[in-house]
C-alpha cells in the first residue's frame, strides 16, 4: 500500500510547531491567535509593526486612581505590600519612600513619594518635608552610582492642569538622563524604548543606595 501523501507543512507551522502533547486542533487553535499571524484574518497590510501593551487596559477601561486613601491609589498600595519587589518599593523612610515609576521615561525613573495621602508639596509637615528632600538626593545619588546618568529631570505635577496622572498623592519624579535618549518614537509612535526590565533596574538601585 503506498504511502499516504502528506501536504506541505505551512510556513507557520515552521515557525511554530506543535508542542509535546498538544493535539492537531489546539495547535490550529494557538496559530491563529499570533498576532504575528494576523495575515490569516481579514486585514489590511499597513506595513506597521505593533507594540502589545496590555497591562494599559486598566486606563482604557477607565480604572483610574481614586482620590481617596487606600487601595485605589497606587502609592498608598505600594508600600503595604510586604514584598518590595512586588510593590516596585526601591527603599522605606520614616515618613517617605521612593518606588519605581511603572510607566518609566527612562530606565531608573523613580517616584519619592510620602506615606500620608496629601496631595500638594504644602500639605506636608516638617519632618515629611525634610524627608521627602533628603530621599531625592539621596535617590540621585543613588542613579548617579548605578548608571552614571549625564543629568537629571526632577519636578513635581501638581493637578490635572499640570499633567499629574495620580492627582491626590503627592509624588516627585525623579528621571536619569543620557544624551540621545530623546528619539523619534515617542513623537511618532508613543512608545518608549526601554533596555531594562523594571525589576532589574529596581535591583540595582537598591544595591546602590547608601546603608
Amino acid at each position: 500500500m503506498a504511502d499516504e501523501e502528506q501536504s506541505p507543512r505551512r510556513p507557520d507551522e515552521e515557525r511554530f510547531p506543535r508542542r509535546p502533547g498538544e493535539s492537531q486542533e489546539e495547535h490550529e487553535a494557538r496559530l491563529r491567535v499570533f498576532p504575528e499571524l494576523a495575515r490569516e484574518f481579514a486585514a489590511a497590510e499597513d506595513g506597521f509593526e505593533r507594540l502589545w501593551t496590555p497591562h494599559r487596559m486598566a486606563y482604557i477601561r477607565g480604572e483610574r486612581p481614586t482620590r481617596e486613601a487606600g487601595e485605589g491609589c497606587p502609592f498608598c498600595l505600594a508600600p503595604q505590600r510586604a514584598d518590595d519587589a512586588e510593590g516596585l518599593v526601591v527603599h522605606r523612610g520614616e515618613h517617605c519612600y521612593v518606588v519605581m515609576n511603572l510607566f518609566p521615561y527612562n530606565p531608573g525613573h523613580v517616584l519619592v513619594c510620602p506615606y500620608r495621602h496629601v496631595a500638594l508639596y504644602v500639605d506636608l509637615d516638617e519632618a515629611e518635608v525634610a524627608e521627602f528632600t533628603a530621599l531625592t538626593r539621596t535617590a540621585i545619588g543613588a542613579l548617579t552610582a548605578a548608571s552614571s546618568p549625564m543629568g537629571f529631570n526632577i519636578g513635581m505635577n501638581q493637578g490635572a492642569v499640570a499633567g499629574a496622572g495620580v492627582q491626590a498623592h503627592l509624588h516627585q519624579h525623579v528621571v536619569p538622563r543620557w544624551g540621545g535618549d530623546a528619539n523619534f518614537l515617542p513623537v511618532i509612535a508613543q512608545t518608549k524604548a526601554l533596555p531594562m526590565l523594571l525589576e532589574d533596574v529596581r535591583q540595582q538601585l537598591v544595591a546602590a543606595w547608601p546603608r
